[in-house]
């Protein structure tokens, strides 16, 4: 493991230094600061040529400020002749803008994972990517992590009865599903129609939770809009305790009101975006993916297998 760095940004060092506790490494030394006029100023202060280099950089809030970062820590890594660098990025800002879905508009995701390749990136690892299909935006390596096991430990200990898993809409029938076959338990949909950003208007409920309890599973909570006003149309058909395991807390303008105003009994995310205290509403779990990342960096060192992370 001597050949081993693990660099981080701003965005969650917390989570990077998680991630070197359970692989028995150090963090790297590295000034990270803004010039007067806010430019961003990076400065590698150990030696890595030759090495084996992960960069561990969420591109959460405020996104464009912790990309540019990310990518000026690459360049920096690049020019100070690391063997290999890999970009971790627990959480993967503008992953919801993959197509398009109105006249004139880019594919930013598109456009990020260039910038990363550019950069100087050899390979990204991820978790829960908003959808399977952008690992064909990147033209380098990019491993897929998942965070279904994490959960899924998490609410074994709980032993819960009549469970029933829920996707929040339709499109994360596919999460879902992988959820209910680890659980043992039946699947319910939310169909709903979005009015806007911020708001969305359920429609009804597909599958039976009347009685239930019931954990819905999806990849992102931004404005927890579609998240409480499935938890008000699952009361209404009867469901008993809702609890939501969702990967990446984005959590962002009213969400913090919405989740404290909700029915919902717990809110179980993980750490990919950090969560002030003094923000966090008391139903709200954090569990560290710290485990995991560390599990896929040492295989990827070692040039092991990072499929038998998923069996």
């Amino acid at each position: 493991m001597d050949k081993l760095a693990i660099f981080t940004g701003r965005a969650n060092p917390a989570l990077a230094r998680g991630i070197c506790e359970s692989l028995g490494v150090p963090l790297g030394e590295m000034e990270v600061n803004h010039f007067c006029d806010g430019e961003t100023r990076v400065k590698i202060n150990q030696n890595v040529r030759g090495q084996d280099v992960f960069v561990v950089q969420s591109t959460c809030f405020p996104a464009n400020e912790n990309l540019m970062e990310l990518l000026i820590m690459i360049d920096a890594i690049k020019r100070a002749s690391a063997f290999r660098i890999t970009a971790v990025l627990p959480y993967f800002g503008y992953a919801r803008q993959d197509r398009k879905d109105q006249p004139r508009v880019p594919i930013t995701a598109k456009l990020v994972a260039n910038l990363l390749t550019r950069a100087g990136a050899d390979r990204v690892i991820t978790v829960d990517l908003h959808a399977g299909q952008l690992q064909g935006f990147f033209d380098i390596p990019l491993d897929h992590l998942y965070a279904v096991r994490i959960f899924e430990d998490y609410f074994r200990q709980k032993e819960l009865e009549d469970v029933v898993i829920v996707s929040p809409d339709v499109g994360g029938i596919k999460t879902a599903r992988a959820y209910s076959k680890k659980f043992k338990a039946d699947l319910a949909i939310v169909d709903k129609r979005r009015i806007n950003d911020l708001e969305a208007e359920v429609m009804y409920i597909m599958g039976d939770v009347k009685g239930k309890n019931v954990v819905i599973v999806d990849d992102i909570v931004a404005t927890a809009g579609s998240l409480t006003e499935a938890v008000a149309a699952l009361k209404k058909n009867g469901a008993r305790d809702i609890y939501a395991a969702i990967t990446h807390p984005v959590l962002c303008g009213p969400a913090m009101e919405r989740l404290k105003n909700s029915e919902i009994k717990e809110l179980v995310v993980t750490d990919t975006i950090p969560i002030g205290e003094e923000k966090r509403p008391g139903n709200i779990t954090q569990l560290s993916v710290a485990v995991l990342f560390g599990e896929a960096i040492r295989r990827i060192h070692n040039e092991e297998s990072i499929s038998a992370l998923f069996e």
